[in-house]
Formats: structure tokens, sequence, C-alpha cells
């Protein structure tokens, strides 16, 4: 297996190329940057880059991932029900992406936004039992996404709560790779360390260690942050729905 990090400052965000150097295939998740820094990645590592896979339509900065399929031909992953208006491969909770003998696993993770997807990642050369999840901005270091971004607070802590129990149900060795680090204007108590484990978040991530929905929901309501500038534009840009936006 081959995974690279890409760690953008501006706006502040984790990009990701997984994939197969034996079979030369590979996936990007969520990408901030100009095309060729992916495209430079995956040359590098012997591999064509087969799907781009947005977890969830952004609200805090324009993704490139339109322009790297363009640059690639490669499908355009998204959930199945997301709201855009350009052409995508759609995918469901369980769905499995192909990388060669890695596999990426659809986990739907709403909350954060109600389209959004964790992709829990396996290497069949090493073991039959997943290796790491990308999660996004679902479970982040040190704290969960906010939820009020494409829902209401509310509701959107209703199901992140559901989502968050959930991936604490994943084995405690899987590492967690996360969307996004300290800084970034989608969550609130995040650690300038961008990765971790999903045992580690289950001790020490306070918002994770929350088991009742009631104080769960409170606490995701409690002192919420300002939104991104320009959040609904960016998002609306980044569902095809309008053609301009200044980032964050």
């Amino acid at each position: 297996m081959i995974v690279r990090q890409f760690l953008n400052d501006t706006p502040i965000g984790a990009s990701y190329l997984v994939g197969c150097g034996g079979k030369g295939i590979a996936a990007v998740i969520d990408p901030i940057r100009e095309p060729s820094v992916y495209l430079r990645a995956a040359e590098a590592g012997g591999m064509h880059i087969a799907f781009v896979v947005e977890t969830h339509i952004h609200a805090d900065h324009i993704s490139t991932g339109r322009a790297l399929v363009g640059a690639t031909g490669a499908d355009y992953v998204l959930f199945a029900d997301a709201p855009v208006s350009y052409p995508f491969k759609g995918v469901r909770d369980g769905d499995e992406l192909p990388l060669g003998n890695v596999t990426a696993r659809v986990l739907h993770t709403p909350g954060h936004t109600p389209e959004h997807i964790c992709l829990l990642i396996t290497d069949r050369t090493r073991a039959d039992e997943p290796w790491f999840v990308l999660t996004g901005h679902t479970l982040m270091v040190g704290d969960l996404g906010r939820t009020e971004l494409a829902t209401s607070v509310e509701e959107g802590a209703r199901d992140l709560f559901r989502s968050a129990r959930r991936l604490a149900t994943l084995p405690d060795y899987v590492e967690v790779l996360p969307g996004a680090y300290a800084g970034s204007v989608c969550g609130r108590s995040l650690s300038g360390k961008p990765w971790s484990s999903i045992g580690f978040e289950k001790r020490f991530n306070k918002a994770l260690r929350i088991e009742n929905e009631a104080a769960f929901v409170a606490h995701m309501m409690a002192d919420i942050p300002l939104p991104p500038p320009e959040a609904a534009k960016i998002r609306e840009v980044n569902a095809g729905l309008q053609t301009r936006a200044t980032p964050a």
C-alpha cells in the first residue's frame, strides 16, 4: 500500500493519495491543491488515479476534485444522494472501491453534512482487517466536526452522534486519518497532530466520549463558532450550483 498525506495551510485541510503500488491503482481523497500535485505523487508511486473521492461537499474551500477528474479521467465519487448538479459515481454504505490489493469500504457517516462518508481502508497483502479510516470532517483528532453548515445544528448533531458511535466500534488499533487539523474552521478543539487512532480518540476525545445523545446534542449546540466566510456560497460552488465564490 502507498499512502500520502497532503497538509494544506490556506485553507487548512488534509488530502490523501491511497493506492496499491503493485497493481498501480490509486484514489485521491478530498483534493485541495492543484491537480499536478496529486498527479506527480501518483506517478512517483507508479500508479494511475482511478477515483477522486469527496468525503462531503465542502464549505471551507473550493475543491479541485473536478479539475483532477478532468486531468485523469477518474471516477468522481460522492455519496449517492449528494445534492450536486454534475455527473458522479454514487456510492452507498458498504460499497467498496477496488484499488488492487487495497480496498476502500464506504461508511455513510452523516452529521457534519448529510452526505458525508468515511473510507475504511484494508491492505489485503497485510491482513483482512482494516488498517485505517479516512474520516473527513466526521472524526478528527481531538474533536468531531461541526454540524450546522448544511442543516440545523440539532439535526446534524443527532446524525453525528450515531455516526460517531459507529466509528467508535471500530477496533482500537485502526488509525484515524482526518480531513482537517488545528486551525480548521470545521472543528473546535482540534489537535495539530493530523493523525490518531480509534483507541486514543475513544479515551481522550471529549466529544467522542459522550455516550448520551441528549448530552451530546447539548455539547454540540454550545459555543458554536462563526461559520467560514461565504460558507454557503462555497458549498454551492462545490455542488456545481454556482460558478464563483471567494474561499476562506
